[in-house]
């Protein structure tokens, strides 16, 4: 299959250092790697291409990088998956970390965030003569977040940490889950105030990006969302984000639907002046523009609200 890998390369020890594209023209298989085509550019057309690889079965991470625009594995996507009748494969360093050289970059930042939510067991009293015993059940919500291997693609196409590099990032937060979930775990409580911090478990745009290209289908996301409620549940501070999911539900029973204005004024906290008169600009363009939707008594219920409330009160029931 006639392929061209257009490969983004980087050299800081050129006299001027600045990101460029290379292609290279190959024959590939269909069922050929991207990391097959790479190696076999190094091994064969031009050895100054540097790329980081160990096990090439997709369980050491270490072969993340951009390929057509999204993180991926280089050693589980096949040519034949980014370009099933040859043609161009576009193949990047990792986003969101500093570039070492061509498609090597440096973890380090993304360590920093999963030493910070302290990834190890933090149980009560003294240690068991053998080990710790939990029935299998209590354990099997969790083998599908142990099943990370580190491999930082998530945190690459992470939309949060792009605009804010103190984000703790999927891969730390669902790091934090498998410990705040652990029935051995005696830290939950304050795991889960160092998590409701900013930059912390509420920052998640929920853009569902980290659970698109996770290969090991940890869903990085639903983990936080799984955090946010055990915060809720054990009643952490009340934040922004706290708020919000309050007051949309709280909308929700009360109209079927969601009054917008209402969310946003209730979510800030009705003695948030500060913050409520600095929206005040951007409600009167919305008004002026007939983009402000309607709120309060104007804003009423929908015909079959009975129905609603009904299911609310099931769900209550039965949680």
């Amino acid at each position: 299959m006639h392929t061209i890998l257009r490969v983004r390369r980087f050299n800081p020890e050129s006299p001027n250092p600045a990101p460029y594209d290379q292609e290279y023209v190959l024959d590939l298989e269909p069922s050929e790697t991207v990391l097959d085509g790479l190696l076999k550019i190094r091994e064969t057309v031009d050895d100054s291409l540097t790329l980081r690889c160990s096990c090439r079965g997709a369980i050491c991470g270490s072969c993340g990088m951009r390929i057509n625009g999204h993180a991926m594995l280089a050693c589980k996507t096949k040519i034949v998956t980014v370009a099933p009748h040859g043609g161009l494969i576009r193949v990047e360093p990792m986003s969101n970390m500093p570039v070492i050289k061509d498609l090597v970059t440096d973890m380090e930042p993304f360590w920093q965030k999963i030493r910070q939510v302290e990834p190890w067991l933090q149980p009560e009293g003294p240690p068991p003569e053998t080990e710790y015993v939990v029935p299998q059940a209590a354990m099997q919500h969790l083998t599908g977040v142990m099943a990370c291997i580190m491999c930082g693609v998530c945190v690459s196409d992470c939309t949060v940490w792009e605009v804010d590099s103190t984000f703790l990032g999927p891969a730390a937060l669902a790091k934090a889950y498998r410990f705040v979930a652990d029935p051995r775990d005696a830290a939950t409580m304050r795991r889960l105030l160092a998590l409701n911090q900013p930059t912390g478990m509420w920052d998640c745009t929920r853009c569902m990006e980290c659970v698109e290209v996770c290969p090991k289908h940890v869903a990085p996301m639903d983990r936080i969302m799984a955090l946010r409620a055990k915060g809720m549940s054990a009643r952490v501070p009340s934040t922004c984000g706290s708020r919000h999911a309050e007051v949309f539900t709280d909308i929700i029973r009360q109209k079927g639907r969601l009054d917008e204005p209402l969310l946003a004024v209730k979510t800030l906290g009705l003695r948030n002046w500060g913050r409520l008169l600095s929206m005040l600009p951007l409600a009167i363009q919305s008004f002026i523009h007939r983009k402000l939707p309607p709120s309060g008594p104007l804003h009423r219920a929908i015909p079959g609200i009975r129905s609603i409330r009904r299911i609310f009160a099931r769900v209550e029931k039965r949680s």
